[in-house]
């Protein structure tokens, strides 16, 4: 089951469950955002460990997903509408300091939320998600448009839905299992927690209407001016993703000009689940300026799944006592 425990907060006429953890954390809000097809149980590793090293921990089911609104319409899903619930997200916050971090859909959105300067941000982390000008440029290629074919199936109406949520949802958990590397960081009670949210009325539409809401934009997008990217940025990118390849990076540094890439071999998409200790490590020493280890310089001593509501809670309850 899903550890995290949720506040409901309104943002942009919709209603979003949000796992806030360490309230008034001295070093500022980090907003975690989640991809296709996940949950803010995603980031259930980093939210422990970013709430011990001071942070005021935001991590929404993004709006489509989990116990968040799911209006029906693909415009409910274009990417102006999506920024617009980071920043209202951010505002409700109350906080100036701003980490956004982003995996799949959601460093699409954390990428274009810090071009268009939506918000000012301290510092910005995307996992597994190219700048979108490289990932325009590899989709001219072959190589990328095969590996990109999921995103034209999703176009098709009502099908999709009906596939993805046969058999409760098998396909939701087998998107885990048959592309990760280390299959044991997927059990079936954690693939589970996302199949039974996929199952939700209305939600396996709304996840896919990003895909479509971004396939309808696509014109637009592609002739949009991107600004480049001022703020601190880390990519963390593991090497096995089966639908980025890695020249999907290749010249990210011109877009952003404080960049630090961290490449982790034998890991999938799934990175900062099928490798927390590794991708905590790394993102920890970037947050305190320190030397960012490499993926093998890293020891890892693995770790249990997180039981988060209890470890949060008593870092709560020791800033209410201080």
């Amino acid at each position: 089951m899903d550890p995290l425990t949720y506040r409901t907060i309104a943002v942009n006429d919709v209603e979003l469950a949000v796992s806030v953890t360490n309230v008034g954390g001295e070093r500022g809000l980090a907003l975690l955002l989640h991809g296709f097809p996940e949950l803010a149980f995603s980031w259930r590793y980093q939210i422990t460990a970013l709430a011990e090293a001071g942070y005021e921990v935001w991590a929404p089911d993004l709006r489509g997903y989990g116990d968040s609104s799911k209006p029906p319409k693909v415009a409910d899903y274009s990417m102006d509408v999506l920024l617009a619930d980071i920043a209202a997200l951010i505002d409700a916050s109350g906080r100036d300091e701003v980490t956004l971090v982003g995996h799949d859909w959601g460093a699409a959105q954390a990428w274009m939320f810090a071009i268009r300067r939506v918000r000012p941000l301290q510092r910005l982390v995307i996992m597994n998600v190219p700048h979108p000008t490289c990932m325009l440029r590899e989709l001219r290629g072959i190589r990328q448009l095969l590996k990109s074919w999921y995103i034209f199936f999703f176009q098709i109406p009502w099908l999709p839905e009906k596939l993805l949520c046969a058999r409760r949802a098998k396909a939701v958990g087998d998107a885990f299992t048959k592309s990760a590397v280390d299959r044991s960081r997927f059990p079936d009670e954690v693939t589970d927690v996302y199949r039974q949210a996929a199952l939700r009325p209305g939600a396996m539409r709304s996840m896919l209407n990003y895909y479509r809401a971004a396939f309808r934009g696509g014109r637009a997008s592609a002739n949009e001016e991107l600004s480049v990217i001022a703020t601190p940025t880390l990519l963390v990118w593991g090497l096995e993703d089966v639908a980025l390849s890695k020249e999907t990076t290749d010249g990210t540094g011109d877009h952003v000009t404080d960049l630090t890439m961290r490449f982790l071999p034998g890991v999938s998409h799934w990175v900062q689940q099928e490798a927390p200790e590794t991708v905590n490590a790394m993102l920890l020493a970037w947050l305190d300026a320190e030397p960012v280890p490499e993926a093998g310089d890293v020891e890892v001593e693995r770790h249990a799944e997180p039981a988060i509501a209890g470890s949060l809670m008593s870092i709560d309850d020791q800033r209410s006592a201080s």
